[in-house]
């Protein structure tokens, strides 16, 4: 990843610009940050060393584009032009240009855009609904080539789907504030937009929790350095086809470090199988038991959004609904959580086909110490 800023300094437009991290640096230093300048670094693209080789190569990856400012601030017209003949000329590069003012792109252009260009990835900002609704509406009607929204910081609840249901989306990008006056980001509304891109396909990553994330109803002031780590331990980011059956379909070693997991688990580890349920499953067969455990995983998990989803798993009754809550395949979040299963989705026969798996694992290891126990 690459940085270039030919500009710096920019301007308050809506109420993610509230407290941006621009102003917060630059008032650290004593610097007004809604004083907007050409920078040093204007020419970056074309620079070279003293070899003669460009400064900026493929290999550093995507170059973010004006991240001290906005690229199509009115107050940078006069040198925007100068950034678009750089662009052009190297087409060997990625550029991300993020942008609050999306509804100036129109009258920002050069004059050879024509239907897009293939370097180029727009990436539109809305923090809340209110600005989703404006802005997102805006940029689809726009010729653009390659298209990611950013909501960040998160300030709401944001319905995003219909705006994603276009195809013409790649990427949804979410994360919390952060800094001193950060305002809170709620784990709910990251797991709803998720919800959206996987309905419709679309690549999510979350980016990072915020200074003051809530989960669950509880409010944590999380560390700046721990932000971003945190949410990437959270397994939310999401590519389609990568978080599927065949990514979650794990090998022995996986398994079993998901069994060490479960055993871990103060409330996981609590559950056996009764001497009932060993007398019922020697009864039926483990055969039987498999496809009542298929039939329990189509009927009560596979939908989109189960009926109930959080108690539609009794705590006993049957040898499978023991093992669900066991091995953590009770509902759509414990899935999420511990086996990466995407919720909002329907699950394929793969995902299903594994989840019985570990199910009868589970049984058939319990079934065994309860044989050995009579």
């Amino acid at each position: 990843m690459s940085i270039w800023n030919p500009w710096h300094g920019c301007q308050k437009i809506s109420p993610g610009c509230a407290n941006c991290y621009v102003y917060r640096r630059d008032e650290s230093i004593g610097k007004d940050a809604s004083v907007v300048t050409k920078t040093g670094d204007y020419g970056l693209p074309l620079k070279k060393n003293r070899q003669g080789q460009y400064k900026l190569t493929p290999e550093e990856g995507t170059v973010y584009t004006c991240m001290t400012s906005d690229f199509f601030l009115d107050l940078a017209d006069g040198w925007r032009q100068g950034c678009w003949d750089m662009i052009r000329q190297r087409q060997d590069l990625e550029f991300h240009i993020i942008t609050k003012r999306i509804d100036r792109f129109a009258q920002c252009l050069p004059p050879d855009w024509g239907e897009g260009w293939d370097n180029v990835t727009i990436c539109c900002t809305c923090e809340d609904q209110d600005r989703a609704d404006y802005r997102l509406p805006i940029f689809l009607s726009l010729p653009i080539k390659h298209r990611e929204v950013i909501c960040e910081p998160m300030l709401g609840e944001t319905d995003v789907e219909k705006y994603l249901a276009t195809g013409l989306i790649e990427k949804v990008t979410c994360g919390g504030e952060s800094g001193d006056k950060a305002r809170p980001c709620d784990l709910r509304w990251i797991q709803e937009v998720r919800r959206e891109c996987i309905r419709c396909g679309v690549r999510f990553y979350f980016k990072q929790t915020g200074a003051v994330f809530v989960k669950d109803g509880r409010v944590y002031r999380i560390g700046r350095r721990l932000q971003m780590t945190q949410a990437d331990k959270s397994g939310y980011s999401y590519t389609p086809g990568e978080n599927s059956g065949s990514r979650i379909r794990y090998e022995l070693p996986e398994r079993r470090a998901l069994t060490e997991r479960l055993s871990r688990s103060d409330f996981r580890s609590r559950f056996h199988l009764t001497p009932a349920d060993i007398a019922y499953i020697a009864e039926k067969g483990t055969d039987t038991i498999r496809r009542h455990a298929q039939d329990f995983v189509a009927k009560r998990l596979a939908a989109e959004n189960p009926d109930k989803d959080g108690k539609q798993t009794p705590m006993k009754g049957h040898p499978v609904f023991i093992a669900q809550h066991a091995a953590a395949c009770c509902c759509r979040s414990c899935l999420e959580k511990w086996h990466h299963i995407p919720s909002g989705k329907v699950l394929t026969e793969e995902e299903q086909a594994y989840i019985v798996d570990v199910l009868m694992q589970w049984i058939e290891a319990e079934y065994k110490r309860g044989q050995g126990r009579t």
